[in-house]
């Protein structure tokens, strides 16, 4: 059974048959997802669904696109929510410098990041990283706090060079792959998927964005995740129930959900 490290179910994108689409899982392969917040306002939707859905767990961030709407409250309530018996991630927390080109937004993001990053620290909670076009600031200031003790994490869909990938594997992290892998086109992280070992690898959807080919440019679920775990073993020259069977173990030893 697969598990789902990084899914986004409250977006409105599910919203005319989500609970159809969940109670499918289980018989699609799925054990476990986790739901993980981005923005600001958003937090009660991932508390819903954890608390109806049984396989879903919780993820409590704000996305680097709405750290400019981020306020002390913000921060408390991350805090709060953290405390949760299925939150068992702080993210999706990061760095995005795609849309964002200045550098007062950049010092925002950044400041944002370190205090999520404090949370996660002194609630002893691994945390979900995105990065996007930020790759030697976000490196920074995860190394700068992996040395002061962190309790783990994930960089979610990750799409830098294998060299990076290196830097974050030898302070034992794990790379969340996603549909990504699939396409035609991703010769680096087919590269770094090759060379990461399957023990510091979880997989994640993203969903409903990123979905694989052949679904590419649709509606991602859960459901596709089965192409994810086919490619990565053609990469690795493994079978797909390998990959389902580290990746599980992986994620169920990073983020504490064994049941």
């Amino acid at each position: 059974m697969i598990i789902d490290t990084h899914a986004h179910y409250d977006d409105e994108a599910f919203d005319t048959d989500r609970e159809a689409l969940l109670m499918s899982m289980y018989d699609g392969g799925i054990e476990k997802i986790v739901n993980v917040c981005a923005s600001v306002g958003g937090f009660q939707d991932t508390v819903d669904l954890m608390e109806k859905y049984p396989f879903i767990y919780g993820a409590v961030g704000i996305h680097p696109d709405d750290a400019d709407k981020m306020t002390q409250e913000t921060l408390d309530e991350i805090r709060r929510l953290s405390h949760m018996d299925k939150m068992v991630a702080i993210g999706e927390i990061g760095l995005d410098y795609y849309w964002h080109k200045e550098e007062e937004e950049h010092q925002i993001q950044k400041k944002m990041f370190r205090a999520q990053l404090d949370i996660a620290r002194e609630e002893k909670l691994p945390f979900m990283i995105h990065s996007r076009e930020a790759a030697e600031d976000t490196l920074n200031i995860v190394r700068e706090y992996m040395q002061g003790g962190m309790y783990g994490g994930i960089i979610h869909c990750f799409s830098y060079s294998r060299e990076i990938a290196a830097e974050y594997l030898k302070m034992g992290l794990y790379l969340g792959i996603g549909g990504v892998v699939t396409f035609k086109n991703a010769k680096k992280l087919k590269e770094t998927v090759q060379y990461a070992p399957l023990s510091q690898l979880v997989l994640e959807t993203d969903c409903p964005y990123m979905s694989p080919e052949p679904n590419r440019g649709k509606r991602n679920s859960s459901l596709n995740l089965s192409y994810v775990a086919q490619a990565i073993a053609e990469l690795k020259g493994i079978t797909a129930e390998e990959v389902i069977d580290v990746t599980r173990q992986n994620a169920e030893k990073l983020l504490g959900i064994h049941q």
